[in-house]
């Protein structure tokens, strides 16, 4: 039965643990040191979080997106606006962060509300990403049908070539938000 194999996979956590005498007092700098252990510890894509968000009906989603910046402001990272996540944002101005380091045994929860990075910000984000990445920015219509696989790449073709010797422009539909902890 495959339900009684999936419940029989299991793994006892014990390399780390979380003694309430060694956690720093404000969550801000324990973050920080889990980040350092993070990084330090060479995971690969050590800066994936899962973005859970809410649409206005309530209804739940959650993807894979990357953190760019933390401060004790918040945690920042980049999309379309015009995205499912961007028009849930915009919608439910509140959302929730979870990082899962399983080499480390380590998740980390961050609850908040969300604003938007400064244009400024996001703009300069943009213009330290590879071309092909900024590209991207432009040729995909998140969470939008399209016609077909070959629109984009066509589309990708036309701008790679548009933009061979010039800078690519940031998009007014694309930016950062902050999660704010409450």
């Amino acid at each position: 039965m495959q339900n009684q194999q999936i419940a029989n996979i299991r793994k006892e956590y014990k390399l780390k643990s979380l003694m309430e005498e060694e956690v720093q007092a404000n969550p801000f700098d324990q973050f920080k040191l889990w980040w350092e252990e993070a990084i330090h510890s060479n995971i690969d894509e050590v800066n994936a979080m899962t973005l859970a968000t809410n649409n206005s009906n309530g209804k739940p989603s959650a993807r894979i997106v990357l953190l760019k910046d933390f401060t004790e402001q918040g945690f920042t990272f980049y999309t379309n606006y015009e995205s499912k996540k961007g028009k849930e944002l915009k919608d439910n101005g509140y959302a929730a962060l979870v990082f899962f380091w399983a080499a480390l045994e380590r998740q980390v929860r961050i609850e908040g509300t969300v604003l938007k990075v400064d244009k400024e910000f996001s703009q300069s984000y943009f213009k330290s990403r590879p071309k092909a990445s900024q590209i991207a920015a432009l040729v995909s219509p998140q969470s939008q049908v399209i016609v077909n696989r070959a629109w984009l790449d066509e589309k990708e073709k036309e701008l790679t070539i548009k933009y061979v010797q010039e800078e690519v422009p940031c998009p007014a539909y694309w930016g950062g938000y902050i999660v704010k902890p409450i």
